[in-house]
């Protein structure tokens, strides 16, 4: 009889989900992250424990579980990053109509000196 933990996770996937994740696992235009998470739910699908697609994918058991709980709640579309990660630019273009710098809103220096 086997040791250790057993989970609840279960990932079943429908043929067309099943078609779609094999394609991304081909493509050479695809991001690399959705590459990795695909190939994750394509292992669970078979049965492998998250332990073992863990290591076999090279991540932590928390980020199998991650996208693992992203799929099960939204499908494919929970796979993708969501908008507003990542660090937000330092230097905004300014805009017709906005000003280019804090330094406009202030007096002009020129004008400061008496």
């Amino acid at each position: 009889m086997p040791r250790g933990r057993h989970t609840a996770l279960t990932i079943h996937l429908a043929t067309d989900e099943r078609e779609t994740l094999t394609r991304w696992q081909r493509s050479t235009t695809i991001r690399a992250g959705d590459a990795k998470r695909g190939w994750i739910l394509l292992l669970l699908a078979e049965g492998l424990s998250v332990v073992q697609v863990a290591t076999m994918v090279g991540i932590t058991r928390r980020f199998v579980y991650k996208w693992a709980q992203r799929f099960l709640e939204d499908g494919i579309e929970g796979l993708v990053d969501k908008p507003g990660r990542g660090r937000r630019p330092a230097l905004m273009t300014p805009t017709k109509g906005q000003q280019a710098s804090r330094r406009q809103k202030g007096v002009d220096p020129q004008q400061a000196v008496v």
